[in-house]
């Protein structure tokens, strides 16, 4: 059998890959940069780095920035997910630093801390195994292995304000995320920061849970633009978005009125519906239903309309087809919507005009949406204050 990883035949290092048993007792490679901390047994989660067992530019092992960049098909990223394996340690999410001696700590915090694959050997104290953990919310992990020693063999390249708000331990996480964002630090390495525990105050640093991780910086994000966003003056017209990929189709109905948000999603798979709303107010509990993909969501639509200084409300409305058969995490999610808002809209001048476009994008009725909509059961009945003059 030829090896699909290095096209060898009969090929022994890599026969775990290939389904075959095989121990591997030590490897290296380059780590994307990649770590993930779980979320089972909090709080004493597994924390660990993933890493190929193949040097070079590997960024697109991980990156789901580069994937939707790429546009690249759910085989080819799971290709990729599947060569990596995941060395692991078990760790308390406040102790993690506390030992200045224990190597894997210092190796895993400066992972963390860098953008750019980085060369890492592993050695195992168990063999592999599959992953039993596993969330919706962030890329799929296969392989699994407790580790008995991790080093780096070349130094990680830091950016400056990352090495700067890591070291400072009187910031804020709150702050210090919103600060690495003006410095175009790309999300996912804001949330790996914040997962490692190296952001916010010395007393409240800890390890968060990558799933955690995720939906805290698009809230902590998408919110910090509110504060602007609400006092900015409202859209004239009706607008329509439109992005898809990998059976994600998006559209985002923005409509002329004081700032509210609501998502809907419908799974032409399973008939799933998934529904979240907020109003001007804001809100005080988690997306429940819709969960993290509501705040992916919700931070690129804000970023749009920071960027045009306006305010409106918006519905979304997901489908997902059948297309999307592997969940790849929360962060496609983020990108697509993104690359929706990076096209010019298309302009309205009545609502029924705006959702007869949107029906000729999506296999759903459109009423399977707008017939469970709080934002449209609403539209139009709030008097603005200039009419009343």
């Amino acid at each position: 059998m030829r090896c699909k990883i290095c096209e060898k035949e009969n090929c022994k290092r890599h026969g775990f890959f290939l389904g075959k048993a095989k121990t591997i007792k030590e490897f290296s490679g380059s780590s994307p940069p990649e770590i993930f901390v779980g979320k089972w047994d909090y709080p004493n989660v597994y924390t660990g780095i993933l890493a190929p067992q193949e040097y070079g530019e590997t960024r697109v092992f991980s990156s789901p920035e580069l994937w939707h960049e790429q546009k690249l098909k759910i085989p080819q990223i799971l290709d990729f997910r599947k060569k990596l394996i995941y060395g692991r340690v078990k760790s308390n999410i406040k102790n993690v630093y506390n030992n200045s001696d224990n190597k894997f700590n210092q190796v895993f915090k400066e992972i963390a801390m860098t953008s750019s694959p980085i060369a890492t050997e592993f050695k195992l104290k168990k063999p592999i195994e599959r992953q039993k953990e596993q969330e919706s919310s962030v890329p799929l992990i296969k392989n699994a292995a407790t580790i008995s020693q991790v080093r780096l063999e070349e130094n990680p390249k830091i950016a400056h304000k990352v090495d700067y708000l890591v070291n400072d331990i009187e910031v804020k996480s709150v702050q210090s995320i919103i600060e690495l964002d003006k410095s175009n630090i790309d999300t996912s390495t804001i949330i790996k920061i914040l997962s490692a525990g190296l952001l916010g105050t010395e007393k409240n640093r800890k390890l968060v849970p990558t799933r955690w991780s995720i939906t805290a910086v698009d809230d902590t994000l998408s919110k910090n633009n509110l504060k602007e966003i609400r006092y900015y003056p409202i859209i004239n017209e009706i607008l329509v978005f439109t992005a898809e990929y990998l059976g994600n189709h998006y559209e985002f109905l923005l409509l002329p009125e004081p700032w509210s948000f609501e998502v809907i999603e419908i799974s032409l798979k399973s008939d799933g519906i998934w529904q979240d709303f907020e109003t001007f107010a804001g809100r005080k509990n988690y997306a429940s239903s819709v969960t993290g993909a509501y705040y992916s969501n919700r931070l690129a639509l804000t970023e749009y309309l920071k960027r045009i200084k306006r305010q409106a409300q918006c519905l979304v409305m997901r489908q997902i087809s059948d297309e999307y058969y592997a969940p790849l995490g929360v962060g496609i999610l983020r990108q697509v919507s993104r690359e929706a808002f990076q096209k010019p809209p298309k302009r309205f001048s009545s609502i029924s005009e705006a959702l007869e476009a949107i029906q000729k994008r999506l296999k759903i009725p459109i009423s399977s949406y707008t017939n469970k909509s709080n934002l449209l059961k609403n539209y139009g009945k709030q008097k603005r204050l200039e009419s009343w003059f």
